[in-house]
């Protein structure tokens, strides 16, 4: 049985779409089977489109499995803030010299917003960006150009800058299902058993299908 192997850097003979998680090094960065980005330069996901990516700050960027990133589509990390708390944003400490032994050390004084968890099989439109310390839940649809600053629940379409709130994917009782199955955890053997249901749009025979596989 012939499987596409999750790791290979590429999905197929275009060569454009990437599976990230064997490009990605840093340590900080945890990016699950199959989740690809689709771009000529894909290969520099993490210089590229993981942006102000210092571990010494103490946050993470974990990404789960079969999530489809479009091309230009970034993630900041909470080092990219800035002090917020006092009269002046500017960071003086980063120019150095005397401006730099009168302030506190810069990354002590930003706002720590924790990790950043995409969950599973979430597809992100072109040029999206995701704030630091967002959740995003299993399923969702990021809309093409949106900026997320807030939590996504799972199985919900938004967009927009800020992203909103558009509609849920599924009635709740598929969503539950979904939630349940966890069909990204399967076998290879048995997701290529599974791949009729995943994509029959009939959702009430899906419903069935779940249920009794």
């Amino acid at each position: 049985m012939k499987i596409p192997d999750p790791k290979a850097l590429f999905a197929n003979e275009y060569l454009t779409s990437c599976f990230i998680k064997n490009v990605v090094k840093a340590s900080h960065v945890e990016i699950g089977e199959y989740t690809y980005y689709d771009d000529e330069d894909a290969i520099h996901y993490e210089k590229n489109n993981i942006l102000f990516n210092y571990p010494e700050f103490g946050d993470h960027l974990i990404i789960g499995k079969f999530c489809s990133i479009a091309s230009g589509t970034q993630f900041i990390m909470g080092s990219a803030n800035h002090r917020i708390n006092s009269v002046s944003t500017y960071p003086f400490a980063v120019m150095g010299g005397e401006w730099a032994k009168r302030v506190p050390d810069h990354l002590s004084q930003l706002p720590f917003k924790g990790d950043t968890v995409i969950g599973n099989d979430v597809w992100f439109g072109r040029h999206c960006v995701i704030m630091p310390g967002v959740h995003i839940g299993d399923g969702a649809i990021i809309g093409a150009h949106s900026v997320v600053t807030k939590d996504v629940e799972p199985y919900t379409i938004v967009g927009g800058n800020p992203a909103r709130f558009i509609r849920k994917r599924f009635d709740d009782e598929l969503i539950e299902l979904l939630l349940q199955w966890k069909w990204w955890d399967l076998p290879p053997e048995q997701l290529v058993d599974a791949l009729p249901i995943l994509c029959n749009s009939d959702l009430d025979e899906v419903k069935k299908q779940i249920q009794s596989f």
